[in-house]
Formats: structure tokens, sequence, C-alpha cells
């Protein structure tokens, strides 16, 4: 990942609204999630004019939003190639040992990502054309006891995530079948402002159990 840019355009949280706040935006770090693109290809996979698309990209970037992969020389001149921002892989206690400006970037990335997917797939209409999509949120009120049952829940069941990957992968070696890109996340923090009653029940998507 880039070092925390010190003279950013926009703070970390401005950047996040930012970047998911244009439709064009959301394009560009969809492919971003996906590979490694120059401006010019993006112009040409997302269909706006490259004038259009190096102003955003200029914008996402001075705002730490996305980050150069790689320059390369073209004709004399350089050609930047951009991607996502990417995060390394810690631990539980490397994580607690981050410098807290350093866990707000790393939020900030993943948020942005989740937004930008999930806008993503709401524009091409995917969150209503499969029974098994699964979307559902709400607020707990726990004690120290329980917040650390639900952080041992989450962690458990993101690897479980894993494994069935890993299953599915083994099963299309042999069987030849084609995959279906699926997003899965996994939050949990404590919300901004407290609150002591429940949350409705309407904050779901997916079939109830009989």
């Amino acid at each position: 990942m880039a070092e925390i840019i010190k003279d950013r355009k926009r703070s970390i949280e401005e950047a996040v609204s930012y970047a998911i706040a244009h439709r064009i935006r959301i394009e560009i770090l969809c492919l971003l999630n996906e590979a490694i693109y120059s401006a010019s290809e993006l112009a040409e996979l997302t269909h706006w004019p490259l004038t259009t698309i190096g102003h955003h990209i200029k914008e996402m970037l001075s705002s730490g939003s996305i980050e150069v992969a790689r320059i390369e020389k073209v004709r004399n001149t350089d050609q930047h190639f951009y991607r996502a921002v990417e995060l390394p892989v810690v631990s539980d206690e490397e994580a607690e040992a981050l410098p807290p400006e350093v866990k707000q970037e790393y939020a900030a990335v993943v948020l942005q990502a989740i937004m930008a997917e999930s806008l993503a797939a709401l524009r091409t209409q995917k969150l209503n054309r499969d029974p098994r999509v699964r979307m559902m949120w709400r607020w707990y009120n726990l004690d120290e006891q329980g917040r650390d049952e639900l952080a041992d829940e989450q962690r458990e069941s993101w690897e479980r995530v894993t494994e069935i990957e890993a299953r599915s992968t083994n099963r299309r070696a042999k069987s030849g079948e084609k995959a279906t890109t699926l997003i899965a996340a996994t939050l949990g923090f404590e919300r901004s402002k407290p609150v002591d009653s429940t949350a409705p029940a309407m904050h779901r998507l997916t079939p109830r159990k009989n």
C-alpha cells in the first residue's frame, strides 16, 4: 500500500464519499478492483471519453482513492497504469498495533471497495435476480463478552467462506463449470451514535426461514 498522502486534496473520509458519488468513478473503481489499467484502457472499457476518464482519475489519485501501479514509456511518453489501493494482509495482532491514522486509511479503502461494488451491482440489477442474494444489517447492543464473541464469529465465518471457494475451485477444475463472481463482505464496528432500542427487522434482503 502506498504511503498515506500528506497533501491529499480531500480528507480520507471525504475521499471515500467522493469516489462513490459518481457513476464513472464507481465504474473505474470496480475495474481497478479487477486489474491494472491505463486511462485509455479504462476509457475503452467504460465507453466514456478519455478526457472525462482522465479528469476522474486525476481527482481520485490526488485523494488517495486509487494509486499508480507502474509507468511505461510509450512513444517517448510516460503512460501511467492504475490500480485499486493495495492493502497488506495483517494478523489481528498486527492490526491492533497499527497507528490510528493507518487504521483509518485501511478502513476507508475497504469501505470504498465494498460500496463501489455494491452500487455497481445495484445499477446493473444484480441484487434482484438471484433468490440467494443475502443482504442484512442491524445494530446489536452487546457487552464486552458479546463483542468478543461477535468478532470471533465473523472471523470464523470468513474462514469458512474461503474454504467454500477452495472446494468450489476444485470442483470446477473437474467439471469445467464456469464460475459466478460473488461479493462477500463482513463488517462489525461500533455505531457512530449509541442506540438503546433493537434495530427494526426490516433491514434485510433474504428469505425468512419457516
